[in-house]
C-alpha cells in the first residue's frame, strides 16, 4: 500500500467504526491529513469531549491522551502508540511535589498541561502555553510554585513580576537544548526573518526573539504576518506545516535538533492498526485519579484557561 491508500483505508475505517482521530500539530503531514481534528493538547482535549464518537483515537504522547481520558471518562481513549511519552510530563512525580508542598504549603501550585494525570492530582491549577501568564495573574496567591518547565516558568515569571514564582528544573529537553548561539547564527543566516520561539526554549534565546508564545500562536501569527520570512523555534515539524499552508512565505529551522522523537513515534501505520483494533494502547484511569486530576484542569476553565 502506498500512503495514499492507507490514508483512504483509515478514513473508511473511522468512519465505519465511528472513530474521532486526534492529531497533535507535531505529527507527520500524512497523519494530519486524516485527523478529524489537529492543534495543541488542550485544544484536542476540549474537540473530543465535544465529538459524538465514542472511541478516540491520540496521535500524541501520553500525557495528552490522559487529558482526553479524564475530559471525557465515558470515551474509550486510545493512544496511537504505547511507547509515545513525555520526558517532561514524567520528571516529577506525585511523591516529590507533595513533598514540595508541605515545604512551601502557603504556595498554589501551578502545573504545565504537559504533567501526568497523577501528577496533577496534587496541583491546584493547570495552565498551558499560552494561558500560563493569564491565569497566573488571576491566582490571588502571591506564592507560586511553577513546574515541571522552569523555561516557561521563567517566561511566567518575567511577565509576571508582582508574583514570588518558585521553579524546579524540569523542561523540555528538546526545547532546552537550542542555544543562544543557535538563535544568532539563525538570525545571521537569514537577516530578513523573524524569529518565532516557543516558550519552553531557554531565556537566553526567547530574548532575542520576534514573538514568543504557544505553537498555535506561533502558526497564528505567521500566517497573518505581512512579514514573508521566519526562523521556527519549536519542533520543526512546524515549519513545515506552516510552508505548506503558506506557500508564499519562507520557513527556516531554528536548529535541526529541534525534533520530538516521542511524536516522531507514532506512524501513519500504527493509526491503521488503531482503526482495525489491532494496536495503540488504550488509556486507563481510577475514577479516583479522575476526579482528582481534573480539578486543577476545571480551575484553568474557570480562570479562562
Amino acid at each position: 500500500m502506498n500512503i495514499r491508500e492507507v490514508q483512504d483505508e483509515i478514513i473508511r475505517l473511522k468512519k465505519e467504526k465511528d472513530i474521532c482521530i486526534l492529531a497533535h500539530s507535531y505529527q507527520a503531514r500524512e497523519i494530519l491529513e486524516v485527523a478529524d481534528f489537529t492543534g495543541d493538547s488542550y485544544a484536542l482535549s476540549k474537540m473530543a469531549k465535544t465529538a459524538p464518537n465514542k472511541t478516540v483515537i491520540m496521535c500524541g504522547v501520553r500525557f495528552m491522551a490522559e487529558t482526553v481520558k479524564m475530559l471525557s471518562p465515558e470515551k474509550k481513549v486510545i493512544l496511537s502508540n504505547g511507547i509515545a511519552g513525555c520526558p517532561m510530563a514524567e520528571q516529577f512525580d506525585k511523591e516529590i511535589i507533595s513533598q514540595m508542598k508541605e515545604m512551601y504549603p502557603d504556595y498554589t501550585v501551578v502545573a504545565y498541561i504537559n504533567t501526568t494525570a497523577e501528577l496533577k492530582t496534587v496541583c491546584d491549577v493547570c495552565v498551558t502555553s499560552s494561558s500560563a501568564v493569564q491565569i497566573v495573574n488571576q491566582i490571588e496567591n502571591k506564592n507560586i510554585l511553577f513546574i515541571p518547565d522552569c523555561n516557561l516558568g521563567a517566561f511566567v515569571a518575567k511577565s509576571c513580576p508582582e508574583k514570588n514564582i518558585k521553579l524546579l528544573q524540569g523542561g523540555c529537553p528538546v526545547h532546552a537544548n537550542v542555544t543562544r548561539k543557535h538563535a544568532e547564527n539563525a538570525k545571521a543566516l537569514h537577516p530578513n526573518a523573524e524569529l518565532l520561539v516557543h516558550p519552553e526554549c531557554q531565556p537566553q534565546v526567547t530574548e532575542l526573539a520576534d514573538y514568543v508564545g504557544s505553537t498555535l500562536g506561533i502558526m497564528n501569527y505567521a500566517k497573518k504576518s505581512d512579514k514573508k520570512e521566519f526562523i521556527i523555534g519549536t519542533e520543526n515539524s512546524i515549519a513545515e506545516h506552516l510552508q505548506y499552508e503558506c506557500p508564499d512565505k519562507k520557513f527556516y529551522l531554528l536548529s535541526k535538533s529541534l525534533i520530538c522523537e516521542n511524536m516522531k513515534s507514532t506512524t501513519l501505520i500504527d493509526v491503521l492498526n488503531c482503526c482495525k483494533g489491532e494496536g495503540g494502547e488504550e488509556i486507563e484511569l481510577s475514577p479516583e485519579t479522575i476526579e482528582k486530576a481534573v480539578k486543577c484542569i476545571n480551575k484553568m476553565i474557570e480562570l479562562g484557561g
